[in-house]
């Protein structure tokens, strides 16, 4: 009798544990809501064992400053982050790789959406435009947008994992119809001067190492009298430049996300006048009303360990491959950056610019061709 029980005892709670793993592993974080499953985090496009010393060479990278001072470093750096990062992303936040304005009485997902919808909006975007994503990641503002105005976007990613991500996540969506989506670095675009009907980048332009190259694409590829919106990552008036806390929090910032260095909120604006754009409107949009949009993250504290957890065990059972529980610490460290970041109020990862290519500028072509 007590073997019996023993024995049913056993199996009851194998079957609990089983249960729970497939909960975990399975359902936390369904391909349909986030993306990913557990059970197929890997590295993007990098190989198994490729994972791990590419972690460290990233992580490398920035104990390096003067080679984050070349130029010509920075991509492959993004790209080597969102090799290692766009699995975990997608599994722990979803197909929007930004933040929003925590809005009352709104869920993330109404909020993720109320942003991204937001651009389109502003961009007054309609059936027939042709409009740039630079920056578009797994696609997720791409078709929450093109949804919302029933124009066609081209999203350009440097990471062609990212790309295979973002045209499997289109065709699911029923939307590869307006979505296309290209690998190349923003950089310098594979596109003709003059094409796009308009522009936006959502928390993306943060990656270049200098912002003057990146506007002066997009300005290239804008037609004029079209506009170009942007949610940029920048430090705010509250930041000091000789406060340590301050300082090590944007260093914590820079490092857990591939950045070669914050701007503030006065250089962005002052760049795209350089470049050419007139300058509409900027604003931080993480002022008041809007709630704090690092709340989110505070919320996620529990899922964090309990998706360490998660990773670990896969790790360590094969599943996962090695590199990906360093990778993970990582953004968990860098989750906590920003919090401090946004409750200090010296960062903001969506500060508004609007701007115009001016009409003039095809004036002046006409007549250079005369």
């Amino acid at each position: 009798m007590v073997v019996e029980n023993m024995t049913a005892w056993v199996v009851a709670g194998t079957a609990v544990l089983g249960m729970g793993l497939y909960w975990i592993l399975y359902v936390v974080g369904a391909a349909e809501r986030r993306g990913k499953r557990a059970v197929e985090l890997g590295g993007g496009s990098l190989s198994r064992n490729q994972v791990a010393d590419n972690y460290k060479q990233y992580s490398a990278f920035f104990k390096k400053p003067k080679e984050i001072e070349k130029v010509d470093k920075v991509p492959k750096l993004v790209d080597t982050f969102y090799n290692l990062v766009t699995d975990i992303y997608e599994w722990g936040w979803g197909q929007s790789f930004h933040f929003s304005p925590a809005l009352p009485g709104k869920s993330y997902k109404d909020e993720t959406r109320l942003h991204e919808e937001r651009v389109a909006d502003l961009l007054s975007m309609k059936p027939g435009d042709r409009v740039l994503d630079a920056g578009c990641g797994v696609g997720g503002p791409m078709r929450a947008i093109a949804a919302h105005s029933g124009a066609n976007v081209v999203g350009i990613t440097i990471n062609d994992y990212q790309v295979e991500r973002a045209r499997s996540h289109n065709k699911k969506a029923g939307l590869d119809r307006l979505c296309e989506v290209v690998c190349g670095n923003f950089l310098h675009m594979p596109f003709a001067d003059n094409s796009f009907d308009g522009v936006y980048s959502i928390e993306a332009t943060c990656h270049a190492p200098e912002l003057h190259d990146v506007y002066s694409e997009i300005y290239r590829v804008l037609k004029p009298g079209r506009l170009y919106v942007t949610y940029e990552w920048v430090t705010t008036p509250k930041f000091q430049a000789d406060n340590p806390e301050h300082v090590e929090i944007i260093h914590g910032i820079e490092h857990g996300d591939a950045l070669p260095g914050l701007r503030n909120y006065k250089q962005i604006v002052e760049i795209a006048i350089n470049v050419g754009f007139e300058v509409l409107e900027e604003r931080d949009l993480a002022l008041p009303p809007a709630q704090p949009w690092w709340k989110r993250l505070q919320m996620g504290r529990i899922a964090y360990y309990r998706n360490h957890i998660v990773i670990a065990i896969l790790s360590f059972l094969g599943i996962a491959p090695q590199g990906v529980v360093d990778v993970h610490e990582m953004l968990f460290k860098t989750a906590d950056y920003l919090t401090r970041g946004g409750a200090t109020g010296i960062f903001t990862p969506m500060h508004l610019m609007i701007c115009r290519k001016p009409l003039q500028q095809q004036q002046k072509s006409a007549e250079g061709d005369e």
